[in-house]
């Protein structure tokens, strides 16, 4: 057998049982403001099969409607590469445009810009065609593994030297609060700190535990006091070696100065990339949750959204001890996509800029980096259940990206999306979620909190 039949046959079996593991998309309902300016496809679930014809209809709500309808002006294109502004007017009946299905399975977006009464509105839709086809570019360097394993040889050099400090301020009746700081690996030789919230049950458990992951930039934190009022001893962690009790205006400053554009940092070199020393925080703070006293020594659970989600994946599939894991619109997803004539996951690396140049210079050795520290990569290697959300309209970490990540997965695995959802949760797919990491702890979640039947939108 030659080596690209071989490398075809070895992605078919690969696709089909991550199929095997899949359940059935759940479609719940999207969070939305009301609007004068709509934009709604032909199908309920926004979704499609492979060249299937697709519309959507722009209407807006304005009484008396002008004869000559309301200008707009609309983009249409695959996901973050619309393309460029056509004007057109919108009738009474509304206007309809046709959505060419893309030659590969993929995403196709419409974005809609009217000013109605001196204001401006935006409305978008994002069509899904054949998304479970979609097809990841990321590569899989042969030494991922044994990369990775040097790199916790390095943390495991470096004492943890558990610091807690009471927070009675955020503590109740329920839960004890305490905030955590523990050595990391550094970027420089020499050991860093990490910083999280510890919220854990009063009584004398043992009870299960989750580690919630953050979301991209600097802030404070205040603790997953929710979920540990529920019965699970929490760590919601920050990833910048900054204290997470500090003035507002500092994290301010750091997201606007010193910590701009971390993701970025020393991206030539895998060896001092920022997120190395992230991720063996991460999977420290695992460390910290496996060795406490009153875990049960049975579910660790790891959950995040964004860079979150990210974090999540990278944790389940390095610790064997996490059992379980929450997804929701998982970042730096297949970062490649973009050299490939694809959409890259956030932070948008080597996207090509209104002049055809690519950004991310030089791109050879930063491309190399990431390889190592793809979320498509860590979710190959995935072998515990987990639950992933999402919605097409997200314009930070956009669905091609996510589903490149998600049809890779071999492990049990469940996606909820909500179509019209963009970069956050809506409360229908947090309540679910939240639902979801309490059965996974062994606890019995509220009777409201349980997940939406699968389909109904």
């Amino acid at each position: 057998m030659k080596p690209r039949q071989a490398c075809a046959l070895l992605l078919l079996c690969c696709l089909a049982g991550a199929a095997a593991n899949a359940a059935a998309p759940v479609y719940l309902a999207a969070d939305s403001a009301p609007s004068p300016l709509s934009v709604q496809p032909d199908r309920a679930d926004w979704t499609y099969g492979p060249g299937q014809s697709a519309q959507v209809r722009i209407r807006i709500a304005r009484e008396p409607y002008p004869a000559a309808g309301i200008p707009i002006r609309y983009r249409l294109g695959p996901d973050m590469r619309e393309g460029r502004e056509v004007a057109a007017m919108v009738p009474a009946a509304g206007l309809v445009l046709d959505v060419p299905a893309p030659a590969a399975p993929g995403f196709v977006r419409a974005i809609v810009d009217a000013e109605l009464d001196g204001k401006k509105h935006r409305a978008v839709a994002t069509l899904g065609f054949n998304p479970g086809a979609i097809v990841a570019t990321q590569l899989d360097p042969e030494d991922f593994n044994s990369f990775w394993d040097r790199q916790k040889a390095d943390l495991a050099a470096v004492a943890p030297d558990y610091v807690l400090t009471p927070a009675p301020a955020l503590s109740n009746e329920q839960v004890e609060v305490s905030y955590l700081s523990f050595q990391n690996v550094g970027a420089w030789p020499g050991p860093s700190r990490f910083y999280g919230v510890l919220a854990v049950p009063r009584g004398a458990g043992p009870f299960p535990a989750l580690l919630e992951l953050p979301g991209a930039g600097v802030r404070m934190y205040k603790g997953a006091r929710k979920m540990a009022e529920q019965g699970m001893i929490t760590l919601q962690m920050g990833i910048h070696g900054v204290p997470l009790d500090l003035p507002l205006a500092v994290y301010e400053g750091l997201n606007r100065g010193a910590l701009l554009d971390y993701n970025r940092f020393q991206l030539d070199d895998r060896e001092r990339y920022y997120y190395r020393r992230v991720y063996l925080g991460a999977m420290r703070a695992s460390d910290y949750l496996a060795s406490h006293p009153k875990w049960n020594g049975k579910q660790l659970i790891a959950s995040g959204g964004s860079q979150g989600g990210q974090l999540a994946i990278m944790t389940a599939a390095m610790d064997k001890r996490v059992t379980a894991l929450v997804a929701s619109y998982p970042a730096y997803s297949d970062v490649s996509g973009y050299l490939h004539g694809s959409t890259g996951g956030w932070p948008g690396l080597f996207r090509s800029g209104a002049d055809g140049s690519v950004a991310d210079q030089p791109v050879a050795p930063k491309l190399a980096t990431t390889r190592y520290y793809d979320t498509v990569n860590f979710a190959r290697r995935l072998r515990v259940p987990g639950l992933y959300s999402w919605g097409y309209n997200d314009q930070v970490t956009p669905p091609t990206s996510t589903f490149a990540a998600y049809n890779v997965i071999g492990a049990p695995k469940s996606l909820q999306i909500a179509p019209g959802q963009a970069h956050t949760a809506s409360a229908a797919q947090q309540s679910s979620i939240e639902a979801w990491i309490l059965r996974q702890a062994g606890l019995k979640p509220p009777e409201d909190a349980k997940p939406k039947s699968g389909g109904a939108l």
